[in-house]
């Protein structure tokens, strides 16, 4: 089925259940059974001190973040659902770094697990730039539940291609 792209690495057994989901139009009410309520967190400041917070809590000693932001133009089609930059400028005879995160728009309007996993994703760059062992550790560290929340995300985008928005806009 198309509508699967989210779950191409998953088994067989998985897929087939989630397409049954998709034919029997339960998808979304499994969806909203877990995750009833859109989070509130809808500006760039809120997003930012949103992970801020979470930055705090887990990783003090990393270095600052400069900006968090909602970006339209993220593109889920290129298996992108946040962006971590970590831009280095040369400033006469110094050398500055900003860490810069982004996450994709269509988040503004999902549970808040969600957004709080992606963000968990791109905080872990600031330690690990690799998606290794290592990296799902710190993950994991951050958000015991990181690998569920990140097949209920591909469920969610699922649900998005197939049936439109779960949650309707303020």
């Amino acid at each position: 089925m198309r509508g699967l792209k989210y779950l191409a690495g998953y088994s067989e057994s998985v897929t087939s259940k989630v397409e049954r989901l998709i034919a029997d139009n339960k998808l979304g009410s499994v969806l909203l059974a877990k995750y009833p309520t859109p989070h509130q967190v809808r500006t760039d400041r809120a997003l930012y001190d949103f992970t801020v917070a979470i930055k705090n809590e887990f990783l003090r000693k990393s270095q600052p973040l400069s900006k968090v932001s909602y970006d339209p133009k993220i593109s889920v089609m290129n298996h992108a659902l946040g962006l971590h930059a970590f831009v280095s400028r040369v400033q006469g005879a110094k050398l500055t770094a900003k860490h810069e995160i982004k996450i994709a728009a269509l988040f503004k309007l999902a549970p808040i697990e969600f957004l709080r996993m992606i963000v968990v994703h791109e905080l872990a760059h600031l330690k690990e730039k690799e998606h290794n062992k290592a990296f799902y550790q710190l993950c994991e560290y951050m958000e015991p539940d990181y690998h569920q929340l990140e097949f209920d995300t591909r469920l969610y985008l699922t649900h998005l291609d197939s049936h439109g928005p779960l949650y309707q806009a303020p």
